[in-house]
């Protein structure tokens, strides 16, 4: 009884002590941001600023390279708007393909489309860069939205599962009352796996965000700079560092992604736990 009665006390305390843990380096990050440039690393281990500069917000938003920060903001949505529309439409259409249509090969393509999930991203970049240069791709967003309309192999493995789950007794249905594939697909198959959707949709979304590798690849104009390249730009091994303008702008690019977990956690728990349990 005693033991039950201490149970819960013990494990919110171990809980919270790792949640502390895990937070502390956005804390230090966040205080970082009221230092001033050459104290960061020389008080690393004051949590609490001697002084709070709020200086640092000031000159990070007025940005860098001849760009204010704000652009950087602009470029990143606009690839993580297209980028993410993209990836969840092609990507139900090529699940629903894999989980209700009988065609020819059809195992067969889907254990290439597995196969895809275990290949390093590093060995098809070389060969990306060729083709989108042969393309005139290059120094556009192109390269970092287009691919995302040809789905993608975790997305589409996800919401397989949720269409696996539905009865095909309601396409039998639903093709009696005069559906065609496509309407079927519309009207039956995407409304019941919305969570399947708001999960590939949060995932696309800071997966693009925090992107670095294409934005270096493919942009080379500051004024097409994303948000991890705009932070980067702040680090000039040359001249000089400015640490707290872009400890600052680390924590306002925070700002969409805390917002968008906050208001799709549900989502983002019920999509996962549903293709785990229904796969």
């Amino acid at each position: 009884m005693v033991a039950g009665k201490w149970k819960w006390p013990v494990y919110h305390l171990f809980v919270g002590a790792i949640a502390i843990l895990m937070l502390y380096p956005i804390i230090w990050l966040f205080m970082s941001s009221f230092k001033e440039s050459r104290t960061i690393f020389a008080t690393a281990s004051q949590l609490v600023p001697q002084s709070w500069d709020f200086g640092n917000y000031a000159a990070g938003w007025a940005g860098v390279g001849g760009q204010p920060f704000a652009q950087f903001i602009v470029n990143s949505l606009i690839i993580v708007v297209l980028a993410t529309i993209g990836a969840v439409i092609s990507s139900a259409l090529v699940a629903f393909g894999f989980g209700r249509l009988d065609f020819k090969g059809r195992n067969l393509w889907f254990a290439l489309m597995m196969v895809t999930l275990m290949l390093p991203h590093d060995v098809v970049l070389v060969p990306q860069y060729i083709i989108f240069s042969k393309l005139e791709w290059l120094n556009s967003m192109k390269p970092i939205v287009i691919p995302n309309y040809f789905g993608a192999p975790f997305f589409i493995f996800l919401m397989i599962q949720f269409i696996r789950s539905i009865p095909i007794e309601l396409d039998e249905a639903a093709t009696i009352d005069g559906c065609d594939k496509f309407r079927l697909f519309y009207r039956i198959i995407l409304p019941l796996i919305k969570p399947a959707l708001a999960t590939a949709a949060i995932f696309s979304f800071y997966w693009r965000w925090e992107d670095l590798i294409g934005p270096v690849l493919y942009l080379n104009s500051p004024q097409k700079y994303t948000v991890s390249m705009g932070l980067k730009m702040f680090l000039d091994s040359e001249s000089g560092s400015n640490w707290g303008a872009m400890f600052a702008m680390s924590i306002v690019s925070l700002i969409p992604v805390v917002v968008v977990f906050f208001m799709f956690q549900k989502q983002i728990v019920e999509g996962i736990s549903s293709s785990g349990l229904k796969g």
